[in-house]
């Protein structure tokens, strides 16, 4: 499945409407907000008539008179979400691509990197805005005049009723006032009582309040005076910050980064390293504190589906944000990209949870119960979003975030710190981007001609051919080429792997070990 990834700036908060004398006759027509996108609603509700109760005659009277309440401002931009199959760097998260061309997953060098899945969303959440229907924007009508009579006298008297009342508040506040030490019906907590809080060890607390000193906002600007805001965490001692590729991407030719601690320490900071096939960089703090914490890395591989999250990022801009949910899934299949015409694909097999995760969490860390680390958050699922990376309408969270298990990050982190470049598993053929639940096929032709399958590589020494259908790699069920590919990336190169394929309606299984390639072209 797709996803767009996310990760953006702060959108304005729109105004409150002038609050009308009185409702209007007519209630609220009832609205719905569009997809991928959290727009506003506007209250309204219908009334209900009590049983057995008359129906007041019709009334003639004039026309109302009709005011226009201020709209509510559009939705800024920001980072883009994530994704099963559709990531953001955090937009609308389609299944896997729709038809599309048969480029390689991991073929000969120059076939590297393959081109996005098609119809594969992009890296920021969809558009946003004000949703249809009565909203803040809603015109107001004002209620046509009563008829003279006993209403009158009923309105005579609420009048009188309100003068009384604001003469007897008028009356107890001075009272009060000049007599301060008169008996109170309310009761005041001792000055110690704070510090009789106890938020004992796993309570979110207690969790959060040990993970936000070691997480930092991180704000990329190019050289184009375009960026976004992101998120990452501290990953050892000596200054290094994980994130996500797409939250870096606008800084690396000649941009800018900055890294602001929760604290409000903010550090300059560059870019060791970045992975754009697993999503993934690595940035270094300039002259970094001599207090840092790494957050503790968990076991991505022991998560188990319900297992708590604490989801910590900067959603819209909003740094230092606590969400938290369950694991939902595991092992999700994700393709996530910018949308860009030049975009190239992120691939992961995802940990999936529903806590909140909106533009701007992208790359911060997702916790478990522990405080232990166990993915990155990457991308979002939003139903109906338009737009890509950067583009001035986002959709947030409908529930379904996706994050890398840190195992994965972990080593290509080493990898990013040691060399500086990615080092990706690979079986050396090309198969099909095609949305399928047949599996991924090995096409007929690799990219810009090249074999499609690599000579001498994986794929060729184990036997597999052109027009395999490859349906499992170890017990994973494979359903296309976005997946496969997921998959043997959350494996290293040298690891030994179990191919079950399909050749002519007939099944066959092989063992190959997985080669490897540097760099991300």
């Amino acid at each position: 499945m797709s996803t767009e990834n996310e990760g953006n700036a702060v959108p304005p908060a729109p105004s409150a409407p002038p609050v009308p004398v009185a409702a209007p006759d007519a209630s609220p027509q009832a609205h719905t907000t569009p997809e991928g996108t959290d727009g506003p609603a506007g209250p309204g509700h219908q009334a209900d008539q009590q049983p057995g109760q008359p129906a007041p005659a019709p009334q003639t009277h004039q026309a109302p008179q009709t005011h226009q309440a201020p709209q509510a401002p559009q939705a800024g931009q920001g980072y883009p979400a994530a994704p099963a199959a559709g990531a953001e760097p955090t937009a609308p998260l389609p299944p896997v691509p729709g038809a599309a061309p048969q480029p390689p997953v991991a073929g000969p060098e120059g076939a590297w990197p393959p081109p996005p899945p098609p119809g594969t969303p992009t890296y920021a959440d969809g558009a946003g805005g004000a949703g249809g229907g009565a909203a803040w924007g809603a015109s107001y009508q004002q209620p046509a005049p009563k008829p003279k009579g006993r209403g009158g006298l009923l309105a005579a008297v609420l009048v009188a009723a309100l003068v009384a009342g604001g003469l007897g508040g008028g009356l107890g506040y001075t009272l009060a006032r000049n007599n301060d030490n008169g008996s109170s019906t309310t009761v005041s907590a001792s000055d110690n009582g704070a510090a009789q809080v106890k938020r004992a060890p796993g309570t979110i607390a207690n969790v959060a309040a040990k993970a936000l000193p070691s997480t930092v906002t991180i704000e990329a600007e190019g050289s184009n005076g375009d960026g976004g805001t992101g998120t990452g965490f501290v990953f050892d001692k000596q200054g290094h910050i994980i994130t996500n590729n797409h939250v870096v991407a606008d800084a690396l030719d000649g941009g800018k980064l900055t890294a602001t601690f929760p604290d409000g320490r903010k550090y300059d900071a560059e870019v060791v390293g970045h992975a754009q096939g697993y999503d993934v960089a690595v940035v270094k703090l300039k002259n970094p504190p001599s207090d840092l914490n790494p957050l503790p890395l968990g076991d991505s591989d022991k998560v188990a589906v319900g297992d708590e999250t604490i989801a910590i990022g900067a959603p819209f801009g909003l740094s230092n944000t606590v969400t938290t949910g369950i694991i939902s899934a595991k092992n999700r299949p994700v393709a996530s990209s910018d949308g860009s015409s030049t975009s190239k694909a992120s691939y992961m097999s995802a940990l999936q949870t529903d806590a909140s995760i909106n533009p701007g969490n992208s790359g911060g860390p997702l916790l478990d119960a522990s405080g232990a680390v166990i993915g990155i958050n990457s991308a979002i699922q939003s139903s109906g979003s338009s737009g890509g990376f950067g583009s001035s309408g986002q959709s947030g969270s409908i529930g379904l975030g996706f994050a890398i298990p840190i195992n994965q990050a972990k080593y290509v982190a080493q990898q990013l710190i040691k060399t500086g470049k990615p080092v990706y598993a690979k079986i050396g053929a090309s198969v099909s981007l095609e949305d399928s639940t047949g599996g991924a096929k090995i096409t007929d032709q690799g990219a810009d001609g090249a074999a499609a399958v690599e000579a001498n590589g994986p794929a060729a020494q184990a036997g597999l051919k052109p027009g395999d259908v490859i349906t499992k790699l170890d017990d994973s069920v494979i359903d296309s080429g976005p997946t496969l590919i997921g998959e043997i990336w959350t494996h290293k190169p040298g690891d030994k792997v179990t191919i079950t394929y399909k050749r002519g309606g007939q099944e066959h299984t092989v063992q190959l070990t997985l080669g490897a390639r540097a760099g991300d072209s």
